[in-house]
């Protein structure tokens, strides 16, 4: 069987594209022997603007690429699948970054994660120093021990399909169960895996998701769109509805009171979440055409946000609710997405680029600096989510080329 179908079938609980359609979208492609290939086997698992929409490559880099999805290595249609390509998705720059110099050094660290295909996201560091990614379409959580790049994958329940992983204090890790409604705890020393069903039926993606220092986990449902509250001990979950339809809650993160406040990629909202009581409160942002996707908190207690909808960088004072905003370099449409605030320095990246950029932004200064992330010898994927180290490095990933990224300020 064609390790695209075996791919296919392993993943059958995605509502993929249907290929009828996909072909659709491709009948003023060239002719060529790869065309019908890239119709029938590339449409099992994305659409066809995933190719359309790129940088473009050499065969090689083709090559590299598909390396990262699927195993076409003896594939007799290898050669001519990328040969197409790479005559006919000409290397382009229409979706080029602004890229900003500056006086910070970098350096990425990549790993690639074993099991293809599965979108490899969000890593965070554990309290023992260890990586912890969610493999969302893989149905699984892996760890990188960074002592030795050794990595170990576990397969989670069948239809979890994990959105993000985060924590609690005791070193467990819990991810998000984005299509069976569920949040799981993964006992590190023995594997077991512990799933938590939704109280309500209407509850059915969580997705991201975040501990206070009590204990208690806090997590969003974007199209649910609810906000829910985990009690360890109990196993107890509530659920709150947000006060706007269509909200998506998206980020969460915690204010130094231990607030939860979460990102709406749905509207042009902040919320704040009361610990106690569950009651949300709704700050709109200037914009009505602004959308949030993550969130994050500077030592000073400002919270800043990416404006995605609307490529730009904000920030917004919770005690005066005045929001300021940056256009992010690469303009209005570079989707900025992930943000971390590090040492108060804000990290985030501009998603609608090609290739995807990290950028820095110095809140004193008001300067920005970028930088293309690359995913071995090539440039493609997406950051969807970004966390800090304890050292004061950032943890990032290449989701559509299953990288976890380690990226060390000098």
């Amino acid at each position: 069987m064609n390790i695209l179908l075996k791919l296919f079938i392993s993943l059958g609980s995605i509502n993929f594209l249907s290929p009828v359609i996909a072909q659709n979208e491709a009948s003023d492609w060239p002719d060529g022997p790869g065309k019908k290939l890239i119709q029938a086997q590339c449409t099992v698992c994305h659409q066809l603007n995933k190719i359309t929409q790129s940088s473009g490559y050499t065969q090689s880099g083709w090559q590299e690429l598909i390396a990262t999805m699927v195993d076409l290595d003896g594939n007799p249609n290898r050669e001519t699948i990328t040969a197409y390509l790479a005559d006919n998705i000409v290397q382009n720059t229409k979706h080029s970054p602004r890229l900003i110099s500056g006086n910070t050094s970098i350096t990425f660290k990549e790993w690639t994660v074993p099991t293809l295909g599965q979108r490899a996201r969000d890593p965070i560091q554990a309290p023992d120093g260890a990586i912890w990614w969610a493999g969302q379409w893989g149905n699984l959580i892996g760890k990188i021990d960074p002592a030795n790049d050794e990595m170990t994958e576990y397969p989670l329940p069948v239809g979890s399909m994990p959105h993000s992983v985060t924590h609690d204090q005791a070193g467990n890790i819990w991810y998000t169960g984005n299509k069976n409604g569920t949040v799981g705890r993964l006992n590190p020393s023995t594997g077991e895996i512990t799933p938590y069903k939704m109280p309500d039926t209407e509850a059915t993606d969580p997705h991201s998701a975040i501990f206070d220092s009590k204990g208690t986990m806090w997590f969003t449902l974007q199209h649910s769109n609810m906000v829910g509250r985990l009690v360890p001990e109990t196993g107890n979950i509530k659920l709150v509805t947000m006060p706007t339809k269509n909200s998506r809650p998206y980020g969460i993160k915690l204010d130094a009171n231990d607030n939860p406040w979460v990102a709406c990629n749905g509207s042009n909202c902040l919320i704040k979440v009361n610990p106690r009581t569950m009651q949300l409160r709704e700050y709109k942002l200037p914009d009505p055409a602004t959308t949030v996707r993550r969130l994050d908190f500077a030592s000073d207690g400002m919270l800043w946000y990416v404006n995605s909808s609307q490529g730009r960088l904000g920030r917004f004072d919770p005690v005066s609710g005045i929001a300021k905003e940056w256009p992010s370099p690469s303009g209005p449409k570079s989707h900025p997405y992930a943000i971390a605030v590090v040492d108060n320095v804000i990290w985030y990246n501009e998603s609608g680029m090609r290739p995807d950029t990290l950028v820095r932004f110095d809140p004193v200064t008001e300067a920005f600096q970028s930088w293309a992330i690359p995913t071995g010898n090539i440039y493609a994927g997406i950051v969807r989510h970004m966390r800090a180290t304890r050292e004061g490095n950032l943890l990032i990933h290449q989701s559509s080329t299953n990288r976890i990224i380690l990226v060390t300020p000098q």
